[in-house]
C-alpha cells in the first residue's frame, strides 16, 4: 500500500475516540472487558493480550459513559455487575455464560429470540429475504460481532485487522429499544442529516434516454405539477456498447480484484464508465446547468468495477496520477484499498462531473466482498469515502448505495436493489424498511412500483407509490421495458390520479420530513421505527 498524501489524510480522515477510559476496563488472562455503559459490555478475547483501541469500521468511539461497577469472581466466572446488568463471564471456556437484565432472568442464548436487522440488498428478491441478526430481542439481550471489522488509521486508511479471538459488544437493554439505539449510535457514530431535496419524490429508470428525450420527460412532470427535486440517470450516461464501439483492444485482461464473469467479453463489459455518451447526450454540460436551474439534483450511476480502460476520456489523467504509463497499460484496475488509487478516484473521475452539476452519485456495487486488504468490503469502502470526499465539498454529504453492514447508517441513503415486480415484494418492504432500524440503518429506498419481470398492474403500481409516499425515501424506479415506466400518466386514469395525489401529498410533508431527519440525527429516532418500540 501506498503512503497517503498530506491532501488524503485531511480528506479521509476521521473523528473518533476508540480508547475506553482505563478505569472502565478489567483485564485478566488474554481478556479485556470495557464497562461502556451500565448496559453496554464490550468484551475482547486474544491470548496474546492485544487489544484494539483503534477505530473500526463499525465502531469509531467507546468513551462516552463511566458507568460504575463492580467485579465478583468467584471460581471460573467473573461477574462485572452494574446498576443494571449482570454479566457472567466463564474464564475458563472463555464465553459469555449469561447476562442479567435488572428484574429479568438470567439469558444464555443470545440468538435466541432476536427481532433481526436488515439484508445487503433485494436484488431479483421476489418477497421475502434472509435478514440478519440486529440489536433488538425478545430476551432483552443481544450481541454485535466486530471480530473482522478492519480498522480505520488516524490518517484515513484502512488497516487489516490483526488476528483476534473475539471482538463482541452484548448490549442488554431490556425492552428499551430506543435506549439501545441510542447508545449504538453513540458506539458507531450518528447518523447525518440528509439534504432536505432528498425527502422530497426522485425519478429514476434503467433506459438509455437522449438528452433531449430526458427534458422533456422532467418538463413533463414540472407541466403536469407533479414535484420530482432528484433526477436520476442511470448507467447509460456513459459508454455502454464498447466492444462494438471501441473494439476488442476495450476488453482487459483477468483482474484477481473482480469477478471473472467481469472480465468476459459480453455485455458487462460496458457496465463501469466514466465518458458522456456524446450520441446520447451531445451537451451533457448544458443539459446538467438546465436540470439544475429547474431545481433539480441530478445523481448518476456508478459500477465501478471494471477500474478505468484506454478508451475513456480520463485514462490519461488517471494514469499519469498513478504513476503510471497510459501507452502500457491495459487498464487501470480498480483498487479502492489504494489510497493513491483512491484519492486519483475522486481527483479525476468524480470531483469534475461534481463541478458541472452533478450533485451526488448512486453507487451501484454489485460485485464480490473482497479487495487487497483481508477482510475490508469496497462496498463499505465506496460508501465511506464517496460521503467524506462529498463532506469536504461544503454540501451536506449524500449518497445512494447498498446496505455494507453495522456502521452503514453514516452514509445515507440506502438503495435496497432491482426486486422483483409483484404483491410478495410489496408486502415484504414495509417491514423490511421498518425493521432496519434494529441495525440503525434508517433510510433506506426501494424501487418504488418494483425494477423487473412480474406483471403490470394499476393496483399494484398504485399501492406501492401509496407505500413510497410514507417510506423514509420516495424513488420511483423501474427497468427499460416501456410497459414498466412509472410516469403516472402511463397507467389508468384512477391510478394515475391516485398516484399523482400521492407524490404531491408527499412534497407537502416536507417539513415535517425534515424534522424527522433533525430527530434521527440529533435523538437516534428514526423516521419509521417498529411498534414495538412504543408497545
Amino acid at each position: 500500500m501506498h503512503t497517503p498524501s498530506a491532501s488524503f489524510t485531511k480528506t479521509f480522515a476521521i473523528k473518533s475516540e476508540g480508547r475506553t477510559d482505563a478505569a472502565q476496563t478489567v483485564v485478566r488472562n488474554g481478556v479485556r472487558f470495557s464497562v461502556l455503559t451500565d448496559r453496554l459490555l464490550r468484551v475482547e478475547i486474544d491470548r496474546g493480550g492485544s487489544f484494539c483501541d483503534g477505530a473500526t469500521c463499525a465502531v469509531l468511539f467507546r468513551n462516552f459513559e463511566k458507568p460504575a461497577f463492580r467485579v465478583d469472581e468467584q471460581g471460573s466466572v467473573l461477574k462485572i455487575i452494574t446498576a443494571q446488568t449482570i454479566f457472567s463471564f466463564d474464564m475458563k471456556r472463555k464465553i459469555m455464560q449469561s447476562v442479567t437484565c435488572k428484574g429479568g432472568a438470567p439469558v444464555s442464548d443470545f440468538e435466541k429470540g432476536n427481532l433481526l436487522g436488515t439484508a445487503r440488498t433485494l436484488d431479483t428478491a421476489n418477497g421475502a429475504v434472509k435478514l440478519k441478526s440486529g440489536l433488538m430481542s425478545r430476551s432483552g439481550v443481544s450481541v454485535m460481532d466486530d471480530t473482522k471489522s478492519c480498522l480505520i488509521a488516524s490518517n484515513g486508511t484502512i488497516l487489516p485487522r490483526p488476528k483476534t479471538q473475539a471482538d463482541l459488544y452484548y448490549f442488554a437493554y431490556g425492552k428499551d429499544y430506543r435506549g439501545c439505539l441510542r447508545d449504538f449510535f453513540r458506539l458507531t457514530g450518528s447518523v447525518p442529516l440528509v439534504p432536505r431535496w432528498s425527502l422530497s419524490n426522485w425519478w429514476s429508470r434503467y433506459k438509455a434516454y437522449s438528452q433531449q428525450e430526458y427534458l422533456d420527460l422532467m418538463q413533463q412532470f414540472i407541466e403536469r405539477k407533479i414535484p420530482i427535486t432528484v433526477a436520476t440517470i442511470d448507467m447509460d450516461w456513459h459508454w455502454t456498447d464498447v466492444v462494438e464501439r471501441f473494439g476488442k483492444d476495450a476488453i482487459f485482461k483477468f483482474s484477481p480484484l473482480i469477478p471473472r464473469y467481469w472480465s468476459e467479453p459480453f455485455q458487462m463489459q460496458g457496465w463501469t464508465g466514466y465518458s458522456w455518451n456524446t450520441e446520447l447526450f451531445p451537451d451533457h454540460r448544458q443539459m446538467l446547468k438546465t436540470l439544475n436551474d429547474e431545481g433539480f439534483a441530478v445523481t448518476l450511476n456508478l459500477h465501478p468495477a471494471q477500474g478505468v480502460r484506454p478508451f475513456e476520456d480520463p485514462y490519461e489523467q488517471m494514469a499519469k496520477a498513478l504513476g503510471m504509463d497510459p501507452a502500457k497499460q491495459d487498464h487501470i484496475p480498480f483498487d479502492i484499498a489504494d489510497p493513491r488509487f483512491t484519492e486519483a478516484y475522486f481527483d479525476v473521475l468524480h470531483r469534475p462531473y461534481e463541478a458541472e452539476g452533478v450533485r451526488f452519485w448512486w453507487i451501484d456495487w454489485q460485485q464480490e466482498k473482497t479487495t487487497a486488504i483481508p477482510g475490508l468490503d469496497p462496498l463499505w469502502a465506496l460508501n465511506h469515502y464517496h460521503t467524506l470526499s462529498f463532506s469536504q465539498s461544503g454540501k451536506r454529504p449524500l449518497i445512494l448505495s447498498r446496505f455494507a453492514g453495522a456502521g452503514s447508517h453514516r452514509y445515507p441513503l440506502g438503495f435496497s436493489g432491482d426486486a422483483v415486480i409483484s404483491w410478495k415484494s410489496l408486502d415484504f418492504q414495509p417491514y423490511f424498511t421498518v425493521n432496519a432500524s434494529n441495525i440503525g440503518y434508517t433510510w433506506w429506498s426501494h424501487d418504488i412500483g418494483g425494477h423487473m419481470l412480474g406483471v403490470r398492474n394499476d393496483e399494484l403500481y398504485t399501492r406501492w407509490v401509496q407505500f413510497g409516499q410514507y417510506s423514509p425515501i420516495m424513488r420511483l424506479h423501474s427497468t427499460k421495458d416501456e410497459f414498466m415506466g412509472k410516469e403516472p400518466w402511463k397507467y389508468g386514469k384512477e391510478a394515475e390520479g391516485a398516484a399523482v395525489a400521492a407524490l404531491r401529498e408527499r412534497h407537502a410533508m416536507l417539513p415535517y420530513l425534515y424534522s424527522m431527519n433533525r430527530r434521527t440525527h440529533k435523538e437516534g429516532r428514526p423516521l419509521l421505527e417498529p411498534m414495538y418500540y412504543e408497545y
